[in-house]
């Protein structure tokens, strides 16, 4: 195989050339975040929630070696269902589609991806950040530093309360990457609607959103990302207590595991949802669904925005 450039799925290519609302999504979460048969249904649900909202869903994965933007449904039903499908960075990208691969994209790579394909706005459920005991293991996600160099609005629900979310705020600033919370001045920490640190800026509205990407645009000053942390309803979260309780047993057995690198993440998830009986996947599903909605609503207005100029 030669030919490594982008594909397109047909609907996306054909909004992408009309200049209509497109919301980038990652594969991770399929192959990787949730378990088997849920990750594929929630994956139609995803999808379903940015049309319902106005736009068109663009899932990014690759497909034996191939670079897809907009997976079609078999397509992203291989991605659920097969075993061996690599989790992609940016730095995998290349080597992934030289030797075949199928693979999963994470924030980083669907972000990069994204932007590369001209797509100014990515729904997830949470980014990666700094993980805890970084100051010993340097353990920190590719996330954060594609964001300070990628020109893409991500709706999440802040960093995975996992990760030292302090830190990873910390290095967001220095890395330049814009933070605004969505009609909140508290960031929120992914199964928990407050991650207990402030906020500089809060925006109120899609078209708030959009008047921000436009002004990045305009300006043609900075090149880095935009996150819009999305807060769940503090009725829609995850019990704190048992949050607490599950995080610091997870914590535990990492050590006892030995598990470092890429593999804590999922590692952890898994643990949440076993041990707090599926109520995890519960908050998981209404996070990334609430946050597709969100974004869809930012890229339709974004596009009315570019009409309009």
């Amino acid at each position: 195989m030669t030919n490594f450039h982008i594909r397109y799925g047909a609907e996306v290519a054909e909004a992408l050339r009309a200049g209509h609302p497109v919301v980038a999504l990652e594969s991770t979460i399929v192959s990787h975040g949730l378990p088997r048969p849920d990750n594929l249904h929630v994956a139609r649900q995803i999808e379903r929630a940015v049309r319902d909202a106005g736009a068109v869903p663009a899932t990014i994965g690759m497909v034996g070696g191939r670079l897809v933007v907009g997976l079609d449904d078999a397509e992203l039903t291989r991605l659920a269902t097969v075993d061996g499908v690599a989790k992609l960075s940016v730095r995998d990208l290349a080597v992934a589609a030289a030797t075949g691969a199928d693979g999963a994209t994470t924030v980083a790579a669907t972000s990069a991806v994204a932007a590369a394909a001209g797509i100014g706005v990515f729904a997830t459920g949470g980014l990666g950040g700094v993980h805890r005991e970084a100051a010993q293991t340097f353990d920190e996600s590719a996330d954060l530093m594609t964001l300070a160099r990628t020109p893409i609005a991500v709706v999440c629900a802040g960093v995975k309360s996992i990760l030292d979310v302090g830190a990873t705020l910390e290095r967001l600033e220095t890395l330049g990457v814009g933070v605004v919370g969505y009609r909140t001045r508290r960031f929120p920490g992914f199964y928990l609607t407050d991650a207990g640190f402030d906020l500089d800026w809060s925006v109120d509205s899609p078209e708030q959103v959009a008047d921000v990407l436009v002004a990045r645009e305009q300006h043609g000053v900075h090149r880095g990302g935009l996150i819009v942390a999305h807060p769940l309803p503090v009725d829609e979260q995850l019990d704190p207590a048992l949050h607490d309780r599950t995080l610091t047993e997870g914590l535990a057995l990492l050590e006892r595991d030995g598990v470092t690198g890429k593999a804590v993440t999922p590692y952890l998830l898994a643990h949440f949802h076993s041990a707090t009986q599926g109520a995890s996947l519960a908050v998981n599903v209404r996070i990334i669904l609430r946050n597709a909605d969100l974004a869809a609503r930012i890229a339709v207005a974004a596009a009315a925005r570019r009409a309009a100029a």
